[in-house]
């Protein structure tokens, strides 16, 4: 198959863990309208999670357009839709099955997996299902050339290192969140609600330096409220999504700023200002990766602890150029903040090595950004087919 400007590509998209998949599907999907000028038609089964991310959605229309993608609601309003000519079924998904029966033996079908940095990846990525009608072919994101690589738009990189050391700009943005710049070390924490919350932000209150930690809104707000004895925190939560106003908070040496929900550009932003971002999951994950800052990712809770086989695998990969020292800090804080054993020293190690830390993630984050991205990768990939 040749691909051309202006063909046609399907994707769908469940939300099965709040934003994740969501994020990662309407970035990927603009990028492929913007960049690569593709008609793209996003179909998504849950409208209300949707509109946290995409603004402007309607959630009572059945399809509307909006940046250029034409979003459908999906089980699907009609039986007689037509396949595109491209169809990228998101995170095993599950198409629906009079949408199968309708798409042509010559349809591209590619089942976009989750991102991992286990060594495995690479021998599954592009491999086909020939148990099917098309065949589906499995493509897996990742960290190295033979994988499918990761969702980096053209010039990501370089606006959030512009970001990064730009004072106006930052000055800016937080003029828009109706706060002021603070000169104390900025960490942002966005993080699922089974970490030790408690235990980290006791252990920022009891850091030997003042701290500013700004926390958009999401499902960990019961648990950052009641660290501070906040009393009907319900009636906080529901003014901050209402008002879109922000909460601070204080304790000891530890200024916390609640921020609404962000959009993804000043979520971007955010990860760029700030000196330490606490990210969870895939979309977060990989937007903290091109800020170029410290980090500390938490990954999706699975059984049998394969999310710490996952964490381990990329720690690995991501700090493998970093010296054996600073890699045991960061492997130190990463574990803890993981099984739940949080501590004020874990902390502090990690504070002590911060500029360590700094240099080995902008180095390897730079030699990321080298790598061809995902949404190009998707095209080089049907073309050789």
């Amino acid at each position: 198959m040749q691909i051309k400007t202006g063909q046609r590509w399907d994707i769908f998209c469940r939300i099965v863990d709040n934003f994740g998949d969501i994020g990662v599907c309407w970035r990927l999907s603009q990028q492929l309208a913007y960049e690569h000028h593709f008609q793209i038609r996003l179909f998504i089964d849950d409208l209300t999670v949707s509109s946290k991310i995409i603004r402007s959605l309607n959630c009572n229309l059945q399809s509307q357009i909006i940046n250029q993608i034409e979003i459908c609601r999906w089980p699907l309003a009609s039986d007689n839709i037509k396949p595109a000519e491209v169809v990228l079924e998101t995170f095993s998904c599950a198409l629906p099955f009079e949408y199968i029966a309708a798409m042509q033996n010559n349809t591209m079908w590619l089942n976009l997996e989750y991102l991992s940095a286990e060594s495995w990846v690479a021998d599954f990525h592009a491999r086909s299902s020939n148990n099917t009608k098309p065949s589906r072919h499995f493509y897996f994101p990742g960290f190295t050339e033979a994988t499918g690589g990761l969702i980096r738009e053209s010039s990501i990189f370089q606006q959030n290192q512009k970001f990064a050391h730009d004072l106006q700009l930052q000055s800016e943005f937080f003029n828009h969140l109706n706060l002021t710049q603070e000169t104390t070390l900025k960490v942002s924490l966005f993080c699922y609600p089974h970490a030790p919350i408690h235990e980290l932000l006791n252990a920022l209150a009891a850091s030997n330096q003042s701290m500013n930690c700004y926390v958009p809104a999401s499902s960990i707000l019961p648990k950052v409220l009641d660290f501070f004895g906040v009393d009907d925190n319900k009636k906080i939560r529901s003014e901050i999504a209402s008002n879109s106003s922000v909460r601070k908070l204080s304790y000891k040496n530890l200024n916390l700023v609640i921020l609404p929900f962000l959009s993804q550009t000043d979520y971007d932003r955010l990860l760029a200002i700030c000196d330490i971002n606490f990210v969870r999951g895939e979309d977060s994950w990989v937007r903290a990766i091109w800020a170029a800052k410290p980090f500390i990712w938490l990954p999706y809770l699975q059984t049998e602890d394969t999310h710490i086989k996952k964490l381990n695998a990329f720690l690995n990969r991501f700090y493998a150029n970093g010296n054996a020292t600073t890699k045991t800090v960061v492997d130190e804080v990463h574990f803890a903040w993981a099984k739940g054993n949080f501590t004020t020293r874990n902390w502090q190690n990690y504070l002590e090595h911060l500029p360590a830390i700094r240099q080995i993630t902008l180095e390897a984050a730079n030699q990321l950004a080298t790598q061809t991205d995902l949404a190009a990768k998707l095209v080089i990939f049907l073309q050789k087919l």
